[in-house]
């Protein structure tokens, strides 16, 4: 009896769960923070779907992104004397148990080590791996029935591919080696395009494996302001950002490989100017397929030929759509972005437009963004947010118009 009242529990959970997600007003959030880390990501990933979302129910969910529940120092104490290596214990001298930020999977504290240097060390809040194994497991199982109930939903989204990619990611930014392993894989990057795209504005902090594990993280503590801390002291020049762009988008449409959430919290503007990438475990891989439409696309936008645009996005389609439906996608595209090249990002943001065109194109046109493009998409959206709070007069898609020539030019977009 007890076996069947707990799983009628927990099917009441993953109904309630999705009834907040897709009911028409306002999801209670901090009743979906306290359901565990996979209801969070999974909220975060909704919150980048108008496909299936109202635009407004987006914009409700991404606050997702921001809010995030600190350990008590008790537990932090009890983590570290668990689960950090010996050498750990051997090499810290000072340790604040105040967080300097907190996320869904852990959040980082000031050090000092032994050597007299400076570190921040980040720590994967207890049980999250296997509460959210866990988790996974009964969710598959549940979609599983509800797709059997109703083939419909195998459609909006493929849930089942969404659950294994939520999966994948979240398991690997549990293990922070792979934090380590991020930051020497872009850094990488960075190095071998230093003589055809030189991103000297660029750097990455210093990790110290020798004294770090799958759940401590050490890491140098970098002097200088996130870019959040920046947005509010009003000290972000148009030139910083243009280059941040330039960068970053170097990584997503030249390579394919970048930093996955690149939001104001993951950048620090150190006392040189320079970049300094965190958080460097969410790598995300965008295939030539999804890449080079998206890039086009930008492309197409930023010289104000918005056919040429409107046809890049096809590109994300099987095939190409029957003329009828052709028609339909392009005067729907043509109603978004009427007026669009005389409009500024605080007259229209670039975010609006995006989640209408994703929206536009999955409806219209049969295109499949692919759990691939969404990371892509959601740096623009960072990027857009980023302008509108510092710089809301720009013409954001013409500013980035010279980027995009230079990804053409020197990584071979072709």
């Amino acid at each position: 009896m007890g076996d069947v009242l707990r799983s009628g529990v927990r099917l009441l959970t993953f109904l309630r769960f999705f009834r907040e997600i897709r009911k028409d007003g306002p999801a209670d959030l901090d009743w979906i923070q306290k359901q565990g880390l996979l209801a969070v990501k999974l909220t975060q990933i909704f919150a980048l779907r108008p496909d299936m979302l109202s635009i407004e129910k987006c914009r409700q969910l991404q606050r997702m992104y921001r809010n995030a529940a600190t350990i008590a120092s008790e537990d932090v104490k009890r983590i570290l004397k668990e689960r950090a290596p010996e050498s750990f214990h051997e090499s810290i001298v000072w340790f604040d148990e105040n967080p300097l930020a907190a996320a869904s999977v852990g959040q980082v504290h000031r050090a000092t080590l032994a050597t007299g240097e400076e570190v921040v060390v980040k720590v994967v809040k207890a049980d999250h791996k296997k509460r959210f194994q866990r988790d996974v497991k009964r969710m598959m199982r549940m979609m599983r029935i509800a797709i059997a109930l109703s083939p419909k939903l195998r459609k909006v989204g493929n849930p089942i591919a969404l659950l294994n990619h939520v999966q994948d990611y979240t398991t690997r930014e549990l293990d922070l080696r792979n934090e380590i392993r991020g930051g020497s894989e872009l850094k990488s990057i960075q190095e071998n395009l230093a003589v055809d795209f030189p991103m000297k504005r660029l750097r990455f902090p210093k990790y110290y494996p020798e004294i770090s594990n799958e759940h401590v993280l050490v890491s140098e503590f970098v002097e200088g302001k996130t870019l959040e801390e920046c947005i509010g002291d009003d000290s972000l020049a148009w030139d910083y950002l243009i280059e941040l762009f330039r960068i970053h988008g170097a990584y997503m449409f030249g390579v394919g490989t970048f930093h996955g959430d690149l939001h104001p919290g993951n950048c620090i503007v150190d006392g040189e100017g320079n970049f300094v990438f965190i958080d460097n475990g969410a790598i995300c891989n965008a295939p030539k397929n999804v890449s080079l439409p998206l890039f086009k696309f930008f492309e197409g936008l930023s010289k104000n030929d918005l056919d040429s645009a409107f046809e890049a996005l096809l590109g994300l389609a099987d095939e190409r759509p029957p003329e009828e439906r052709l028609i339909r996608f392009k005067a729907r595209m043509s109603e978004i972005y009427g007026g669009f090249g005389d409009k500024s990002v605080g007259e229209q943001s670039l975010t609006d437009l995006m989640m209408k065109t994703v929206r536009a194109a999955v409806e219209d046109a049969g295109a499949d963004f692919g759990e691939e493009g969404f990371p892509i998409i959601r740096s623009l959206m960072y990027m857009d947010g980023l302008v509108i709070r510092t710089h809301p007069e720009v013409k954001l898609i013409a500013e980035m118009g010279p980027s995009l020539v230079e990804f053409r030019e020197r990584l071979g977009l072709e």
